[in-house]
């Protein structure tokens, strides 16, 4: 590491300790640290990647109401799920490209996946294999299979095929790979309910922010958002932290969002 790459490795470092928990709001993240059981925390963490699109604002009064719906109980209530009883109380909630329909059918999608597979885990572990450098090919597959029971047997809408993006097709999946970051780290905000898969498997979640802020400290040369960058930026994320490049994510998402200089 030369001395260029110290000094931005003591910032990063700085920063990452800085964005502790005192720091989580405003964050999707913050609705699962509401919880202490595991499906709770994999239920709201699958909403919260899923509806990370947008005004922070727009993205957590969404969640509330969903929230509000479950009662504060995510795994109770996707468990008893009742199509004819519970589908109606979604009938005015939308939220940018999902309509009603979508957030309906993501509901119904999620009680069968708890219902046939037991967890979301079990489910996505499916399609993860240690010998790969990362999780592309698992996102890959994880997705197509989401979007598929989502749909159940009809052509995917719009909204349901923009939940869950395809890095085979350039997409640098923000949200899944958030969901993942999630579920895969362990500290102070993330979770790490998922210890099958190793950290430096992870791969950044790459959204204006992060790029913007990537870009200026020469992280990556691409100039558009999308899988090769998120790949680019983690690897050169390695340098300074090669089993969890990912733990600055949070950190620069949120001096970008806030505004704040590197």
């Amino acid at each position: 590491m030369n001395k260029k790459e110290k000094l931005l490795k003591q910032k990063l470092d700085y920063h990452y300790k800085y964005f502790d928990y005192s720091q989580i709001s405003p964050d999707p993240l913050e609705f699962l640290h509401r919880y202490t059981d595991y499906y709770d925390i994999e239920i709201s963490g699958l909403l919260s990647s899923v509806f990370a699109y947008g005004n922070v604002r727009q993205i957590n009064s969404t969640l509330n109401k969903l929230h509000t719906i479950m009662e504060g109980k995510p795994y109770e209530f996707v468990q008893n799920y009742n199509p004819k009883k519970d589908d109606k109380l979604f009938r005015k909630i939308v939220h940018r490209f999902y309509s009603s329909e979508d957030i309906v059918s993501l509901f119904n999608a999620i009680h069968r996946i708890y219902i046939n597979y037991g967890s979301l885990k079990r489910l996505f572990l499916l399609y993860y294999f240690s010998e790969e450098e990362h999780l592309k090919n698992a996102i890959h597959f994880y997705s197509r299979n989401m979007i598929d029971i989502i749909a159940d047997h009809k052509e995917p809408s719009r909204g349901v095929v923009f939940m869950f993006p395809d890095p085979f097709k350039g997409s640098a999946c923000k949200r899944t790979n958030l969901f993942l970051r999630w579920m895969v780290r362990k500290d102070e905000l993330d979770l790490g309910l998922w210890t099958e898969i190793p950290t430096e498997k992870l791969v950044i979640p790459v959204d204006t922010h992060i790029a913007r802020i990537c870009k200026e400290l020469k992280l990556t040369k691409h100039k558009n958002v999308s899988w090769k960058m998120a790949e680019e930026i983690t690897e050169n994320l390695k340098i300074f932290d090669a089993k969890d490049p990912v733990k600055y994510d949070f950190a620069i998402c949120h001096i970008g969002m806030r505004k704040m200089k590197f």
